[in-house]
């Protein structure tokens, strides 16, 4: 009897085989077997669906779209085919279809809570706010639940954050949603946090802070409970608003009386005592001094205060950083104000040196000083390192050994001052002798710390690494002063590293940097899926990665690094889409604004902008007129020359430029204008490309010019305005070019560990942009030629000079890619990595040459045959040949004999790098140790396989344009 209790639908038990065959991807079966029951039960819409969904899956988009609208057009209102339709519709990217059928199912069964609330998430998935407000209040009718209420207040105020108006929102959406919360507050109906949240967030975005404030210390406020002192912030933050400074000052007073370890409560506490002093504030005779209760208003109650705090920490079990860390603060804010030495608060170097006596063995000591390093005298630098090294505990066994660590804490104590070293500027001033001596000790630092490591598991980093980064950065800097051996040792040293530490990411992020300055690409692909970055990492630091794949010629691994990214960037429109559904289903609404604000952020991201734009140009590059038309590639990509989806207005750089450690000087370090002169230069450099792609995009509509010459219908047919259409994109070309070489002219060094230089420099000088640019002018005289006819000799011979100067700048381009990629100079070796970068120019240089060249073919063809048909109808030999002709045939005939000369020199250039025995180089070095050797060969051999592996890349892609080339003849 019990089994009757649950009637299983029949139709269930139907589909269920048709769910298991897509659930286990087999799409084809999933078809079949909907075939199979659509013949039996014509009517079950849910199996036509399932059916689209397996098309869809194979390819056949047309056919499931098909499909889909024709169980939609039906209403369906069963739950199987509206999750299905669902399901597909979000597959086809079409979100706003599912609002239709929601639409239509709540029309046919308007008291269903589900599909109600259906309909309001399918309007969240699309941004329909104001639909949004409607169906919640609808859902509230139906069923008086509190969430609905308030899904239907927090559409209105997502309507208040997308309006173009301000105005109309602080005047009509943000009040009406006050006022559907104080409804439910007067109704006594507030239940949950997320409901006062949401009133404080109104409050928030009205400016409202004394009522924000009344709501947060009221029986309200009691409901705040799930984040730690989420009422205190949420006050703290209302009387800063409110510049109640007395409040802040007492409520930060408490809090650190509670936890005197919470660091922003101090920063509070010292912003507020000065803002007491410069008003001159004193406190109400006989009253209380503020709603939080005491205020201290004067610099001696400031410091009275701090001392209590570090004798109170003298008495806990635990030892607490803040305390003294406050200390220096509150030194360094009077320092500022010019009146430290009234106080006494004691010398800064004495308070630093006790610190790290009583915190150095910690690894964010280093990160802990590196704040105050500033109030220390410079002439006192080398003798403050020196007070720090007595303190530790190293031993030597021999006399003139180095004295070493005798365990972890002592080697993080050692380590911390060899870092504030760096950082103090104490390495950069040696001279190259001192500074390989520093290295040598380093390294021996660094191995002999590996053995406190013995137990550690590969996931985790060495306690010694940091030795070999600082030994690293110091070759750098003698790589920079012109010491070429020095970034082989680097690579080596890392390598030897990587080997011990294989999860470091800073071993592997400046390998990458390393590996890309010396061209060489082939590695850097491999360390970079071993950082295995994840989610917005493919934002913040894809650029090492797409920035040399391609310039580096490795043209399969930059389609892959473009697809990494772009794969992230569209499922961002998704997922973000779900977040949203989640955070209102959880009432976690102050996240919603969020959210929205990290999509659009996303969406307005530099990275994304240049990777959608470099793969587009990288895909033509690899598929047009090899595998398919020029054509035929645009159209698949959706481009138009007139349009231009880049917001250049509101472009984000998300770029991390500090991901890479660094220990130096302020003077040597990242500044912030290196940051915006970077972003300046690569939107000039994305400019240029993206004005490149368009004008390509623009030239097969030019060919479908089949109107007679001198019509009036060619201005209809919209053929003359795609001509304008690329004469206006030349001179935007013509004035990005312009900028971009007066940016360049300001001769700007990044950090070598900051932003990456563009390819902007290379462009320019190699005389691609020259080329590339007179390309484009010539597509406007072919096409002053084809609507004026072969009459006028005047366009003729300002073609054939084109073509003739286009050959001579090929030719030098070709003559900048000369020279060997790798040189072996007095037993060193030299990579000259702008040769490749030239090559790689020269193939997409060569590549819109020759889509050009079709064009031309295209226009030249036509007025051969009626030439030609001229020619048998007036029976005469000798018609004469517009020199145009012999001038294309001519021009056709050098690019091909130069692309053979190019492809000969990158033959000559593999026999090289094949021959090349690195084995056989003897370092000058003799530094180097027997297990360094083992590395030093490692590197260079990796460098060597990528060299070879660049200049396959290049030679495969210029014989598929030789042979289009080959096929050009009129």
């Amino acid at each position: 009897m019990a089994a009757r209790g649950h009637v299983q639908d029949p139709n269930d038990r139907r589909l269920r085989p048709i769910y298991d065959y897509l659930d286990n991807g087999n799409n084809k079966m999933a078809i079949q077997q909907a075939d199979k029951l659509l013949k039996k039960h014509k009517d079950l819409h849910c199996a036509k669906v399932l059916k689209a969904i397996g098309l869809q899956r194979t390819g056949k988009q047309d056919e499931a779209y098909a499909l889909a609208q024709e169980v939609a057009a039906l209403e369906p209102t069963d739950d199987n085919s509206l999750q299905a339709l669902t399901i597909l519709y979000r597959e086809m990217h079409r979100p706003e279809l599912v609002t239709k059928l929601y639409e239509a199912a709540v029309k046919k069964v308007p008291n269903s809570e589900e599909y109600h609330s259906h309909l309001f998430m399918a309007y969240a998935r699309v941004g329909e706010y104001k639909k949004m407000q409607q169906a919640g209040m609808a859902l509230y009718k139906i069923v008086p639940k509190n969430p609905y209420y308030f899904w239907s207040v927090m559409s209105l105020i997502m309507q208040s954050i997308s309006a173009q108006d301000e105005n109309l929102s602080k005047t009509m959406f943000l009040p009406l949603a006050e006022r559907m919360v104080e409804k439910m507050v007067k109704e006594d109906k507030i239940e949950a946090e997320a409901e006062v949240e949401l009133y404080y967030m109104i409050l928030e975005r009205l400016e409202k802070y004394k009522e924000a404030l009344d709501v947060v210390r009221g029986k309200l406020g009691e409901k705040l409970t799930s984040e730690l002192q989420s009422r205190e912030n949420k006050c703290m933050a209302m009387y800063k608003k409110l510049c109640r400074w007395p409040e802040c000052n007492a409520l930060s007073r408490r809090l650190l009386l509670k936890n005197s370890d919470d660091w922003q409560f101090y920063i509070t506490y010292f912003d507020s005592v000065f803002q007491l002093i410069d008003e001159s504030w004193t406190p109400p005779p006989e009253e209380e001094h503020s709603l939080e209760g005491e205020v201290h208003y004067s610099i001696e109650q400031a410091v009275k205060f701090i001392e209590e705090r570090i004798t109170e920490e003298s008495k806990s079990s635990r030892p607490l950083r803040g305390p003294y860390l406050a200390k220096l603060e509150l030194i360094r804010r009077l320092r500022y104000r010019g009146c430290n030495d009234e106080y006494k608060l004691g010398d800064p170097e004495e308070l630093m040196f006790q610190y790290f006596k009583k915190f150095g063995d910690k690894p964010c000591c280093f990160t802990d000083l590196k704040v105050f390093v500033d109030l220390l005298p410079s002439n006192q630098y080398t003798k403050f390192i020196s007070q720090l090294l007595e303190v530790i505990p190293l031993s030597a066994t021999a006399e003139n050994e180095i004295a070493l660590p005798a365990d972890i804490k002592a080697l993080q104590q050692h380590l911390c001052v060899v870092q504030l070293s760096r950082l103090l500027g104490i390495y950069h001033a040696m001279d190259k002798k001192q500074k390989l001596t520093v290295v040598r000790e380093l390294m021996l630092r660094y191995r002999h710390g590996l053995e406190f490591g013995k137990s550690c598991l590969k996931t985790e980093l060495q306690f010694s690494d940091y030795y070999c980064l600082l030994a690293v950065h110091l070759l750098l800097d003698l790589w920079l002063e012109g010491e070429e051996t020095a970034v082989w040792q680097c690579l080596t040293f890392l390598e030897e590293g990587l080997s011990h530490s294989p999860s470091n990411a800073q071993f592997k992020l400046l390998l990458i940097r390393i590996y890309c300055r010396l061209g060489a690409f082939e590695p850097v692909a491999e360390l970079y899926s071993s950082l295995d970055a994840k989610h917005i990492q493919h934002d913040t630091i894809g650029y090492l990665l797409t920035r040399y794949a391609e310039s580096l010629g490795h043209y399969a691994a930059a389609s892959q690094s473009c697809n990494f990214a772009l794969r992230f960037f569209h499922s961002n429109q998704k997922d973000t889409s779900e977040y949203i559904i989640q955070a209102y289903k959880y009432g976690a609404f102050e996240k919603i604004p969020e959210f929205i604000a990290f999509r659009n952020r996303l969406n307005s991201s530099l990275h994304f902008a240049q990777v959608r734009t470099e793969r587009m140009l990288l895909d033509l590059l690899l598929e047009a007129n090899i595998s398919s038309s020029l054509e035929e590639s645009i159209k698949s990509m959706s481009l138009s020359p007139e349009e231009d989806d880049i917001p250049w207005k509101d472009l984000r750089d998300n770029r991390d430029l500090t991901v890479l450690f660094n220990w130096d000087p302020k003077d040597r370090d990242i500044s912030e204008e290196h940051r915006k002169l970077s972003l300046e230069e690569e939107t000039m450099w994305l400019r240029i490309r993206s004005l490149t792609l368009r004008l390509v995009s623009g030239l097969p509509p030019l060919s479908h010019t089949i109107q007679p010459k001198n019509s009036e219908k060619t201005a209809e047919n919209g053929v003359s305005s795609k001509i304008d259409t690329i004469r206006s994109l030349l001179q935007q070309l013509e004035a990005a070019v312009d900028s971009g070489k007066k940016f360049l002219e300001q001769k700007i060094q990044y950090p070598v560990l900051g932003p990456p230089p563009t390819r902007m420099a290379g462009f320019f000088s190699n005389g691609s942009c020259q080329c590339q640019t007179s390309l484009f002018y010539l597509v406007s005289d072919i096409y002053e030629l084809d609507t004026n006819g072969l009459d006028s000799a005047e366009i003729q011979e300002r073609i054939g000079n084109s073509f003739k100067s286009l050959v001579e700048r090929l030719t030098d381009l070709f003559n900048k890619c000369k020279g060997d990629l790798i040189e072996v100079r007095d037993g060193t070796l030299k990579t000259h990595p702008n040769l490749l970068e030239n090559l790689v120019f020269f193939v997409e240089t060569i590549s819109i040459a020759l889509w050009v060249s079709s064009y031309c073919d295209s226009v030249l063809r036509p007025f051969k045959s009626n030439l030609q048909k001229k020619k048998k109808k007036k029976k005469e030999s000798s018609v004469a040949m517009p020199p145009v002709f012999t001038h294309f045939l001519d021009y056709v005939t050098e690019l091909q004999t130069l692309t053979s000369n190019v492809i000969d020199h990158i033959k000559g250039l593999e026999i090289i790098l094949t021959a090349l025995k690195l084995e056989e180089l003897s370092f000058k070095d003799t530094l180097l140790l027997q297990e360094e050797k083992k590395f030093t060969k490692t590197v260079q051999g990796k460098v060597q396989s990528s060299y070879h592996h660049s200049v396959q890349e290049i030679g495969e892609l210029l014989k598929k344009r030789l042979d289009t080339i080959k096929k050009l003849k009129i």
